[in-house]
């Protein structure tokens, strides 16, 4: 049975553009790149990157 698409907005998991998805994606391969190093690499500033990527797509998302 097919469901039907959710249109409605959810805060938790906005749209992203194609743009959006590109660099969510570029920075998660870093981030696997780096989880290769060693287990004590810091991530914390890609993980601030996509944070900020999915801010905007919600502050877009509620207008």
């Amino acid at each position: 049975m097919a469901s039907k698409k959710n249109t409605e907005f959810d805060p938790d998991n906005p749209r992203l553009t194609a743009g959006e998805y590109a660099r969510v994606g570029w920075n998660v391969a870093r981030m696997l790149k780096r989880g290769i190093a060693g287990e004590n690499v810091y991530q914390g500033d890609l993980e601030a990157k996509i944070d900020r990527i999915i801010d905007g797509a919600r502050k877009r998302a509620e207008k």
